[in-house]
């Protein structure tokens, strides 16, 4: 679970995380990708998701940033949509309550997360 999130710091399941991630759950097991960039940095595109496109969660919850800067492109969710992938992108504070929420669903589940702007 994500227990907190403010400008620039995650904090799941007791750790904190103060760059870019994605997280993969499928209620077993579950992964991190820390570090995690993009080929623009505020511009999501359909191959700076590889590792969630392998994955194929059920869901594909996006945190756009603070104040909402990343961009989704549209080739995301056409990906999303042709997979079979429900994909909500909201700003991080509330992607963070989304990702929860599913989380505790115990949906497979993927969250990548901008951490600033």
């Amino acid at each position: 679970m994500i227990e907190a999130y403010s400008f620039g710091r995650l904090v799941f399941k007791g750790k904190p995380y103060t760059r870019d991630l994605i997280i993969l759950s499928d209620g077993m097991s579950l992964r991190i990708i820390d570090n995690w960039w993009r080929k623009e940095g505020h511009y999501l595109q359909v191959e700076d998701l590889e590792e969630v496109w392998e994955f194929k969660p059920e869901v594909l919850v996006i945190g756009t940033g603070a104040s909402g800067l990343m961009r989704v492109a549209p080739d995301v969710l056409n990906k999303a949509e042709k997979l079979g992938i429900k994909v909500t992108s909201q700003l991080t504070s509330e992607a963070v309550k989304t990702f929860n929420t599913y989380l505790n669903q115990g949906k497979r589940l993927a969250g990548a997360f901008h951490l600033t702007c």
